[in-house]
């Protein structure tokens, strides 16, 4: 959960009539927020405040975003000491996006881990990965509860195992937007469901909800070491996180909305991954869930993955 600076508290002020809750709290923050200008307090105190009572991303006009958006790269930038761009790239019509993982090819090798991480800005002290790659035994099949994440062989894949990397699956009925308090969490219109880590109060609700266990906790600060960070950022993907609030896969949201595909893919030594337009009939991944031996993970809770599993040997 976030902190606000510690300031001087003026005297409680009975609830405004007419005014709920929620708006009297806001109101009663702009006040301490006025009252932290007045005493002289730190730029990085109200930033807090005024980061703390900002509007909902959805709500913001174009002239609060594209301010929104200056104030986060000069931040950053002088945070890492280099150029950063954080842009607020929206979603095209037509396009409803979806992934396909091809199991019979996957090697267990983790490149797409490690590609992901570098990609979009995950902390490397302490580590976390947006990306889980389980290995199983093929005479069991898919058994997720025997499986292992924690392998560690000199060559991959190991004699009679197969991998299934898990990653967040971006349902079209997700059961983590549905449970998120204050809507930090919600499914945009070409599919992705994304995070705005600036709304984010840290209950983890939305990780008890995912029953995918797709979503990263922030217990520490996250550490990006200046050289490693990549300065091409989105406000709803890739940039930097601070501690307190979830994270998680965006399908690399900074990429797929400019023409690219995900991290992932691109990585792939063996061509296990598979990404387009649910809604294009000549698409690769429309061929492939309508000719091939596809699944997804745990279908009885009709989540509605757009993460397709399939066997293309």
């Amino acid at each position: 959960m976030r902190q606000l600076p510690t300031l001087p508290l003026p005297a409680p002020a009975p609830p405004a009539e007419g005014y709920s809750r929620r708006e009297a709290l806001v109101m009663g923050l702009f006040a301490l927020a006025a009252a932290a200008t007045a005493t002289g307090c730190s730029a990085a105190d109200k930033l807090a405040y005024e980061e703390f009572v900002q509007k909902h991303f959805k709500d913001l006009s174009p002239e609060e975003l594209k301010d929104r958006l200056a104030s986060m790269e000069k931040r950053y930038t002088e945070q890492y000491g280099k150029d950063v761009h954080v842009s607020a790239t929206p979603p095209q019509a037509g396009v409803l996006f979806g992934y396909a993982l091809d199991l019979s090819r996957c090697i267990g090798c983790r490149r797409c881990v490690y590609g992901c991480v570098e990609e979009n800005n995950q902390s490397r002290d302490p580590q976390t990965h947006w990306i889980t790659v389980l290995e199983m035994d093929k005479e069991e099949g898919v058994n997720l509860q025997n499986a292992n994440a924690f392998y560690d062989h000199e060559t991959v894949p190991a004699p009679g195992k197969f991998y299934m990397p898990v990653a967040c699956q971006h349902c079209e009925n997700p059961p983590c937007v549905k449970v998120c308090p204050v809507q930090a969490t919600w499914k945009e219109p070409d599919g992705i469901v994304v995070i705005d880590y600036d709304w984010c109060i840290g209950c983890r609700n939305c990780i008890a909800a995912c029953p995918y266990g797709a979503r990263r906790f922030n217990w520490g600060t996250p550490s990006i070491p200046k050289d490693e960070l990549n300065p091409n950022t989105e406000y709803l993907g890739n940039r930097p996180r601070q501690r307190g609030v979830v994270e998680k896969c965006s399908f690399c949201l900074q990429r797929v909305r400019k023409g690219l595909y995900p991290k992932c893919v691109e990585v792939c030594p063996v061509g296990a991954r598979k990404f387009g337009n649910l809604l294009d009939p000549d698409s690769e991944i429309r061929y492939i869930i309508e000719n091939k031996r596809v699944f997804i993970l745990k279908e009885e809770l009709n989540t509605q993955p757009k993460f397709f599993y399939y066997y293309g040997l």
